[in-house]
């Protein structure tokens, strides 16, 4: 037995980067865990992001103007925010929702909810990483909002005051003039930047391989390939979970299965209002010069990660269902979009693209908490498009409640009864 709670075994649906946060915190507290995935470890949407771990992004998608943005994108396929238009009431009500979110008060409410996890997160990277020697390239040098004009610099301005009043998030600015010395893979004449000094970032598919490893190491067993096809439950509680390689049982299960989570609410008996937003990357070989920051360029939506051996440009939000293609349009944008800031030529050979479908909830917060009909299954999903910054903290909130021990934060907001 754990030391306050009753379970002796966790099964986690789901080996991303937060199944496998779950994962570690539930054999930290003394379980036998065991994680399923239909694929392979980490090789959704935690694969090829662009690695950021970033206290700064305190704002929710759910801010003032948001929906309007999205609404103007129907008519446009290059869109960076775009809603594909098609049939689905799944989506339109969940579109409603999050406009009925879209305002300054439920902005802050919601930013104050993501710091606390955010910074808690954070903590536990600070001490993970070097405790259980995690080589991925961890990056702790910040990161940089790069601007290309001064009615960009003036629009950022407004959200880095609201950062510093409300947050206490505050960034260096830095002059147009001075971006050269400080960064020289960018081109000159661009009006500036904004540095998060806070901010870290790693190689995601290296955090995810290493991390993994270790926990392999110290008993976690992984099961690739291994799809989950049904939920048995009795009394008011799971009895076992049918999968693709036969029955699976444990005292306790969790579910992290990002962006496939909405097809499980009625196995797991409650709501869970998550929309796929599909993001893309290209990842190419090391150019000369190659950034030494993690960048960010807002006026053109587009990340860029420097790597040991690569760089990844990476972007998009698309509603636009389940879908598995990658248009070789949506690349060239990725490139053309970094082509105005860098000297760094973008058009190498493309090593690797990529989509990854993010779990988008209408109030842009995780749900992280006990499934509300059924007394032994918990959810971790729903990260946005912070799942990698908001992993350690989810996962040791959920081997909290698993175990009965004090939460490191409230989690009341994340809780999965609010819808």
């Amino acid at each position: 037995m754990t030391a306050k709670g009753q379970a002796d075994s966790a099964v986690v649906v789901g080996a991303g980067i937060v199944g496998i946060a779950c994962a570690h915190y539930l054999a930290k507290a003394g379980l036998r865990v065991t994680v399923i995935d239909k694929g392979t470890i980490a090789g959704a949407c935690s694969h090829a992001n662009c690695g950021y771990i970033c206290p700064s992004h305190v704002p929710p998608l759910t801010e003032p103007g948001a929906i309007g943005v999205a609404l103007k994108s129907l008519g446009n396929p290059r869109a960076p925010f775009r809603i594909k238009p098609r049939f689905s009431p799944a989506l339109w009500h969940w579109m409603w929702q999050f406009a009925r979110r879209c305002t300054h008060r439920q902005m802050l409410l919601a930013g104050r909810h993501l710091q606390a996890i955010l910074d808690a997160s954070m903590a536990e990277y600070r001490r993970l990483i070097p405790e259980y020697g995690l080589a991925c390239e961890w990056k702790d040098d910040g990161l940089l909002y790069v601007l290309q004009t001064e009615r960009g610099m003036e629009h950022f301005a407004e959200t880095d005051r609201m950062l510093t009043e409300h947050f206490g998030v505050a960034a260096r600015r830095i002059d147009g003039a001075e971006l050269p010395a400080l960064e020289p893979s960018l081109k000159p004449g661009l009006a500036g930047a904004f540095h998060y000094p806070h901010d870290a970032s790693v190689r995601p598919d290296l955090l995810n391989q290493r991390w993994a490893a270790r926990l392999s190491e110290g008993g976690v067993e992984f099961l690739e390939g291994c799809d989950l096809q049904a939920v048995r439950t009795s009394a008011n509680q799971i009895a076992a979970l049918i999968t693709s390689q036969g029955e699976v049982q444990a005292d306790r299960y969790v579910f992290a299965m990002g962006a496939w989570s909405a097809r499980w609410s009625a196995e797991l008996q409650c709501r869970i209002p998550i929309q796929p937003g599909k993001g893309y990357s290209v990842t190419m070989s090391r150019p000369e010069p190659c950034p030494r920051y993690p960048i960010l360029f807002p006026e053109h939506k587009v990340g860029v990660s420097p790597f040991e051996n690569g760089l990844r440009l990476g972007s998009m939000m698309e509603f636009a269902g389940y879908d598995t293609s990658i248009p070789t349009d949506r690349i060239d944008q990725l490139r053309d979009s970094a082509r105005p800031y860098l000297v760094t030529p973008v058009d190498g050979e493309a090593l690797e693209t990529w989509y990854g479908w993010r779990p988008m909830t209408w109030d842009s917060l995780p749900i992280i908490g006990p499934a509300p009909r059924l007394k032994n299954a918990f959810l971790a999903t729903g990260h946005n498009m912070l799942g990698l910054s908001l992993a350690p903290a989810t996962g040791r909130l959920i081997a909290e409640m698993v175990t009965g021990e004090d939460a490191c934060l409230d989690a009341a907001p994340y809780s999965p009864a609010r819808f």
